[in-house]
């Protein structure tokens, strides 16, 4: 038996709690294209977003460690795949629309610059007078403009809800941004529970996989995390449940059951949250005045706690942030390069440059490199007796 769109959507009226998003009710893609046989409206974007040239280079972009320290910590590729994880089980637990919180955790760090946020703090620097530097902008950018896979459009042609989500991602989005175009997103109103979902679940990906990264990096040790709260309390658990175990087998139980209570304690709070508001639609999560999505209150602040600790113990650690001083210098050396001889540039970024300014131009191309080729880049115009070809 054939399952088609229709009755996709179909199964989400059925299926979906009333506040969820239903594919049949999306405002649509900015160019006019038919909708397909068998696929939802958000699972194609889901589907143009895996193929798309911006999400294989995650594979070999910075989350806190840089991609040639060791094949064993996160990049952003493993962290999307992680946060899409994430999501799904959520959406699903809430009986929300897995389709969207999925897609647009799969985009949500399209944008990201080489080197983690250290590049993208460079970049922002060196654009200040041109409207600054933003991941979440420049993933708009991306799906918008930059990715060049059609005949009768530029970018992936997604739809507005997707692009509206990674517009307004994270605690980081601002009503009063900066950001040109920003109206078409109605700023003032609250973004819907799917884009909600997926900042939730980027958190606390985040927070597993840094703890995980930095113990087997040797940052901090199984000790260390009994400063906090919220590991006293997941090795509680494993000791009820399993008694003594290698460290190995510690660290590994101890990120799957650290997971497992976050999740589980977002679903109930959120749960609770959307019934004491009276939240019976999409216009309520989007009129509301606070973000319903969200931890109890224990919980909550010691996840702050955690992430405090990481903060002073992990991302100020002397290694990483030498790493991150490097990788800023990498990436200023690049954009100077580019902006004060432009025909280093490549030809279709000068072009891109007569409509968008040269620093823009530089920017867009820096911030699609992985961290192998800004580095190879860097040795490229930097080395005398190095060759200037590219691949």
């Amino acid at each position: 038996m054939l399952v088609k769109r229709g009755d996709l959507e179909r199964r989400e009226e059925r299926d979906l709690a009333p506040y969820a998003m239903r594919s049949r009710l999306s405002r649509g893609r900015r160019h006019k294209e038919p909708e397909d046989e068998f696929r939802t409206c958000w699972q194609r974007d889901r589907d143009r977003i895996i193929h798309s040239t911006a999400f294989r280079r995650l594979e070999y972009k910075t989350q806190v460690f840089v991609n040639h320290e060791g094949d064993y910590y996160r990049t952003r590729l493993t962290h999307t795949i992680e946060v899409a994880q994430i999501s799904r089980a959520v959406a699903r637990d809430l009986a929300l629309n897995e389709d969207l919180a999925s897609t647009i955790a799969l985009a949500h760090d399209i944008g990201h610059t080489p080197f983690g946020h250290s590049g993208e703090r460079a970049l922002d620097r060196l654009l200040a007078d041109e409207g600054g530097f933003d991941h979440n902008w420049q993933g708009l950018r991306v799906v918008d403009m930059l990715e060049r896979r059609y005949p009768n459009f530029p970018g992936l042609n997604l739809t507005h809800e997707v692009r509206e989500a990674i517009a307004k991602h994270c605690s980081r989005y601002d009503p009063g941004t900066r950001y040109p175009d920003i109206e078409q997103f109605e700023p003032r109103r609250r973004v819907f529970l799917e884009a909600q979902v997926v900042d939730a679940a980027d958190s606390i990906a985040y927070d597993n996989h840094d703890i995980d990264d930095s113990l087997k990096a040797g940052l901090i040790t199984h000790a260390d995390l009994l400063e906090t709260a919220l590991w006293r309390e997941v090795e509680a658990i494993l000791k009820r449940a399993y008694g003594k175990m290698e460290e190995r087998t510690m660290q590994h139980q101890g990120i799957r059951h650290l997971i497992n209570l976050l999740i589980s304690d977002l679903v109930r709070a959120t749960d609770r949250r959307l019934e004491e508001v009276g939240v019976a639609g999409v216009d309520d999560v989007r009129d509301c005045e606070t973000r319903l999505v969200g931890h109890s209150q224990e919980v909550a602040e010691m996840k702050a706690e955690l992430e405090r600790f990481l903060h002073r113990r992990v991302y100020q650690h002397h290694h990483v942030v030498r790493m991150a001083r490097k990788a800023e210098r990498f990436v200023r050396d690049l954009f100077d390069a580019y902006t004060s001889e432009p025909l280093q540039l490549p030809p279709e970024f000068r072009r891109w440059a007569d409509e968008v300014g040269l620093g823009r131009a530089a920017a867009d191309y820096i911030a699609g490199m992985t961290d192998r080729f800004a580095q190879e880049e860097h040795i490229r115009l930097f080395s005398p007796f190095e060759r200037g070809i590219s691949r």
